[in-house]
């Protein structure tokens, strides 16, 4: 008898025990990549037990996948990091060789890169961005720009204009849509620079009609610090993470109307200044303002995490979580508060030295991640472009990228050491290979001082550490391994040529 010729409710019987004993196929999941603004590595209490600052829902995500222990961003400041994320590409290989774009400055992403959003497009996701942007919008003009309006870097590449010729009353005709997402809803840049408004698909949600004065000014650029500058009618600072995390969820229970996965890009606002928890004071965190916020983007993210779970696709869907760069936590922070942000770390965000650009990093995936599990081994956040095109089963092409795919889903696989290369928010250099890190210039790099310093007469200009025995950066051991600095040096400048290369 053939199997079509069997009862019905043979029929029946066979084809729901077949459901029950076959696993649950999940090719490509959803994702979601959420990005902490200035959140240093040992803020987490799965990273650092001394952290003065409590982070369960977090915690409870490394518990839940994967933590990366040595996981890098490509710079130690935002616009670069989050050019890196989406290209898979170092952006000092563009003409923003260091520090970052400010409130106004044009897309720097070209119509013609490629991104992760474009790929993921491509192979039938639905893709948003919903948070912090800091990559450039091409804001309309009230007139020409006259040489003084314009600031543009000593590479060409415009970084701002002058705010009084830009027309507020017009939407900008670039931003998210050209990077390859469906949908936006986005702060142009930090929460401490203006213009302060919200853009939902490129067009201004409020009318840019207020202006503020600017918050804790005559401090030290911290606390709840912001500059002066054009407000969109009603915009609350408190109200900021909040409103990302609803936009967030609004996007989820959206694209379940339709089969296709998704792809998230959610971009936090915080902790990087002003710091804002809702409860203004008295804090409960031991580590003050900071603190609180830092709890505050915890708790938001808790309940991200259980809409996920009530919305049944928690099985299906990958959750990553990282930092664009270190801590804006200086030496004052830590002597009144006892709470060190980078952990055992040298420096803070800006610098050349790991506090500046070592970040969390946590991966869950039920479906094929193991829970509880760690990944040893430096990496960077460039890799998710190839991670991503690994997960389709297409080739990469991006430059800086490796994936990680199979250090995520196979206990087994043996991860090649790769080399990664640091940049500070001053242009500096570094390369990290296997346990020893090559540091080009003298100085921090960055915001701790001293940023720069002379070479001493009859030594180099570069330093080498052993992070295995030396992770604070404190002994410079190049002159005991001289051969070990020069191999260094040598892949340092070959790496750096790559794209030269890649252009003949």
């Amino acid at each position: 008898m053939k199997l079509t010729q069997l009862p019905f409710f043979l029929l029946s019987f066979f084809f729901f025990q077949s459901c029950e004993l076959s696993p649950k196929k999940i090719i490509h999941p959803n994702i979601i990549y959420i990005l902490a603004d200035d959140l240093g590595y040992g803020d987490l209490s799965i990273y650092n037990e001394a952290s003065k600052i409590k982070t369960p829902h977090l915690d409870q995500l490394a518990r839940q996948g994967m933590r990366f222990m040595d996981m890098h961003s490509t710079s130690s400041v935002c616009t670069p990091t989050r050019y890196s994320i989406l290209t898979g590409e170092y952006a000092w290989r563009t003409s923003l060789k260091m520090g970052v774009l400010w409130s106004y400055g044009p897309l720097m992403i070209p119509d013609e890169k490629e991104t992760v959003a474009k790929l993921l497009k491509r192979n039938g996701y639905q893709t948003a961005v919903v948070g912090k942007w800091h990559l450039g919008l091409d804001w309309q003009l009230k007139s020409d720009p006259q040489p003084n309006q314009v600031i543009q870097n000593d590479w060409g590449l415009i970084t701002d204009y002058k705010e009084e010729i830009i027309d507020f009353s017009k939407n900008p005709t670039k931003g998210p849509t050209q990077v390859g997402f469906d949908y936006s809803y986005i702060l142009p840049a930090s929460l401490d620079i203006p213009p302060y408004a919200y853009l939902e698909n490129e067009k201004i949600t409020q009318p840019v009609t207020s202006y503020t004065d600017g918050s804790n000014l005559e401090g030290d650029r911290d606390y709840d610090f912001w500059r002066p500058g054009p407000m969109a009618e009603g915009f609350d600072f408190y109200e900021v993470l909040p409103n990302f995390i609803d936009k967030a969820k609004a996007f989820i229970k959206k694209t379940q109307q339709k089969k296709a996965p998704f792809f998230l890009y959610l971009s936090l606002a915080g902790p990087h200044t002003p710091w804002v928890p809702k409860a203004k004071a008295p804090y409960s965190s031991k580590a003050g303002m900071y603190g609180a916020f830092v709890e505050m983007v915890d708790e938001q993210l808790g309940q991200l995490f259980a809409y996920i779970d009530e919305q049944g696709i928690g099985e299906e869907t990958m959750v990553i979580f990282t930092s664009d760069n270190g801590p804006y936590w200086k030496p004052h922070h830590i002597e009144k508060y006892n709470h060190k942000a980078a952990a055992q770390l040298r420096g803070m965000k800006g610098d050349i030295y790991d506090a500046g650009h070592r970040v969390p990093f946590l991966v869950r995936w039920p479906a094929k991640v193991s829970p509880g599990s760690m990944a040893q081994g430096a990496s960077s956040l460039a890799n998710f472009y190839a991670t991503v095109a690994d997960l389709l089963g297409i080739p990469s092409k991006a430059l800086d990228s490796n994936s990680l795919l199979g250090q995520l889903t196979d206990s087994d696989f043996q991860q090649q050491a790769q080399p990664v290369i640091h940049h500070s928010s001053r242009g500096h250099f570094a390369i990290r290979y296997g346990d020893w890190k090559m540091i080009e210039k003298r100085g921090s790099g960055g915001f701790t001082p001293p940023a720069s310093q002379p070479t001493p007469p009859g030594d180099r200009p570069q330093r080498l550490f052993n992070l295995k025995e030396d992770p604070s950066e404190l002994n410079d051991v190049s002159q005991e391994y001289p051969q070990k600095l020069e191999q260094l040096i040598q892949q340092l400048d070959s790496i750096k040529q790559r794209h030269l290369i890649s252009l003949k």
